[in-house]
């Protein structure tokens, strides 16, 4: 279905209607995931977290590495962290070398629980198969592009 006839609306112009088809598409892909990640009482945020961890193969790392590489870039790293901590799925510890710093790991309750998630997760590939793999990998291409003209506020 049309964008137009999906919100019953008009558009100024084609970068207006790319701006709100990329908004309602990433709705559209989000919703189904964040209903599975309410099942493991997880949120979105919490669960990129942890993924980021997993990815340091028990390296621990600072909350501002954290932060620097998560998806939605949330100001409120150190309150989801505190969440994590009480739910048992990361470890926190005092940095050896700067004791204002610390040092975030993935616990062995949080690998468990992104085992979990990803069994039943499904294959959102599905969501694609309507593409070829040329369009799928230029897709990708535009969307890098349309991101690397986007000013950092990560700083």
């Amino acid at each position: 279905m049309k964008i137009e006839e999906e919100i019953k609306s008009r558009f100024t112009d084609d970068y207006q209607k790319l701006t709100v088809n990329l908004y309602l598409t990433h709705s559209r892909l989000a919703e189904p995931f964040q209903k599975l990640l309410s099942t493991f009482d997880i949120t979105p945020t919490q669960y990129n977290i942890l993924r980021i961890l997993r990815g340091q193969k028990q390296n621990p790392v600072s909350i501002g590495i954290i932060k620097s590489r998560m998806i939605e870039r949330n100001s409120d790293v150190s309150r989801v962290i505190d969440r994590l901590l009480k739910k048992d799925l990361i470890i926190r510890k005092k940095n050896k070398l700067d004791k204002r710093q610390k040092d975030i790991i993935i616990s062995e309750t949080g690998l468990v629980l992104l085992e979990k998630i990803m069994a039943v997760q499904g294959d959102t590939d599905r969501y694609f198969e309507n593409l070829t793999l040329s369009e799928v990998q230029l897709m990708n291409d535009l969307l890098d592009k349309i991101r690397k003209s986007i000013p950092s506020t990560n700083e």
